[in-house]
């Protein structure tokens, strides 16, 4: 049903860390970049020779959209066969990094954004901080907010600025391997104390692969696995661009890390760097027992082939620290932000609000891209919550796992200069599987990295 599409949305999505370090100081004021050709004319001004979709009212003003969203081209369709008085038209910029590349250059260059772009959440603040996305407050989009979860609607907002629309999310579960399990006598963990005696039980019983794998390049994934003991980086305002908070080198960060030195120091983790063909062979042929994943998890692993014949997968929600209060954690999500390029902000605004505002449109969004929702007429829904998956043999694993994942979540704060975050943070967990420091000198390292960068960069910064 879903073929190879998650597969390809998510390795563009991780592809962030490649961008240039565009979140600096310096560039606020922008350059004198060139805008790559046909990257977009915006809003009524776009022509529809660049679209990729097909324009059904000629005469209609056009709002140009940036977006690679698997099977996009139908929610477009969707759009404009419902909508007499605007159109969309796509283009795919590329995925991830690719896309956020070509924005930077537009940017620089004064011309050439589109009206709406698909941005990540965590890289809302690396375009807000140089004045590249219009805050729809001013557009009424305040008064969707109980439209969507706490925790989607606190990642694009700042203060009283509103800077996209939550279109979907991550929140995260266990995906595990119910047959291996099984065939070696151990319990499923519910916590994480639970998950380490499960990966000592299963190597004491002859498994010879891991319980899971702890990627260095894990991004945003091992951000998630801090913030679940309440670890919280960064401050940031973009009210008050200039400063922010960084205090990364804390004793919860310093927890979860040394938990997840002492799994790769016994030999139950492994330290296989993500998404790349080997990890993704890893994660289907019983390498790895579990999968800790976000929502669009499932979709990933069934556009995966070589899986092992008579697999059983099963979906449980992320284990937790024992004696703490459960804490729901989130790994992606994207959004709709309309861009300070755009020739008619408040049609883009409403362009943004309603592209996936239909039960329709979400019914294209879940059943072919697997996308996670977070607008509540759908995620509450019946159908979303009872929909039966084949691949986990009828499991209703929204219901199951990850609505409460979704309900739970609170948001976090991501820094203006994420990329550089991600490529620090990847330099240290790679020293520190490797041998050359501990987990406490990793996040010590990490944190002066970031002090100097954002000092460097012009940044006031607090602890």
């Amino acid at each position: 049903m879903l073929g190879n599409t998650p597969v390809r949305r998510r390795r563009g999505a991780t592809a962030v860390v490649g961008l240039g370090l565009v979140a600096t100081l310096s560039a606020c004021g922008g350059g004198d970049g060139t805008a790559e050709a046909g990257a977009g004319s915006g809003g009524s001004g776009a022509s529809s020779g660049s679209c990729t979709n097909s324009i059904k009212v000629d005469d209609a003003p056009q709002v140009s959209v940036w977006a690679w969203y698997p099977a996009f081209e139908q929610v477009v369709d969707h759009f404009n066969d419902t909508h007499d008085d605007v159109q969309i038209c796509w283009t795919n910029a590329g995925q991830g990094a690719d896309e956020y590349t070509a924005f930077s250059t537009a940017i620089e260059a004064g011309s050439g954004a589109p009206d709406v772009i698909m941005l990540e959440a965590e890289v809302l603040s690396t375009f807000t901080i140089r004045d590249a996305l219009v805050d729809l407050s001013e557009y009424g989009v305040g008064d969707l907010e109980d439209q969507f979860t706490e925790g989607a609607w606190s990642d694009v907002t700042n203060g009283d600025a509103i800077y996209a629309v939550p279109v979907d999310g991550g929140p995260m579960g266990m995906l595990y391997r119910e047959d291996i399990f099984t065939e070696y006598g151990v319990e499923v963990p519910t916590t994480w104390e639970e998950f380490a005696a499960a990966g000592q039980q299963l190597k004491d019983a002859g498994y010879e692969g891991y319980i899971t794998n702890f990627p260095t390049n894990g991004n945003a994934f091992i951000h998630a696995l801090m913030a679940q003991k309440g670890w919280a980086p960064f401050t940031y305002d973009a009210a008050a661009p200039t400063e922010i908070g960084i205090d990364v080198d804390t004793p919860e960060a310093q927890e979860v890390l040394s938990y997840w030195e002492g799994l790769v120091d016994q030999g139950l983790v492994s330290t296989d760097e993500a998404f790349t063909a080997d990890y993704n062979t890893s994660l289907v042929d019983g390498t790895y027992a579990v999968y800790l994943a976000a929502a669009w998890g499932p979709g990933y692993l069934q556009g995966l082939s070589d899986a092992d014949e008579g697999a059983t997968w099963r979906a449980a929600p992320i284990p937790q620290w024992e004696g703490e209060e459960p804490t729901q954690i989130n790994w992606g999500g994207s959004t709709f932000a309309v861009t300070a390029q755009a020739d008619d902000p408040e049609l883009s605004a409403r362009v943004a609000q309603e592209i996936f505002g239909t039960d329709e449109s979400w019914e294209i969004g879940i059943g072919e891209a697997a996308l996670f929702p977070l607008w509540r007429p759908v995620l509450e829904s019946d159908g979303f919550a009872s929909r039966e998956y084949e691949f986990f043999d009828g499991q209703q694993i929204q219901k199951d796992v990850f609505l409460d994942a979704a309900s739970g979540y609170p948001g976090f704060t991501f820094a203006p200069f994420q990329t550089y975050v991600y490529d620090q943070q990847t330099q240290q967990l790679f020293a520190m599987v490797e041998g050359q420091v501990d987990a406490a000198g990793a996040l010590s390292a990490f944190e002066k990295s970031l002090v100097d960068y954002a000092t460097g960069q012009g940044f006031t910064v607090t602890e």
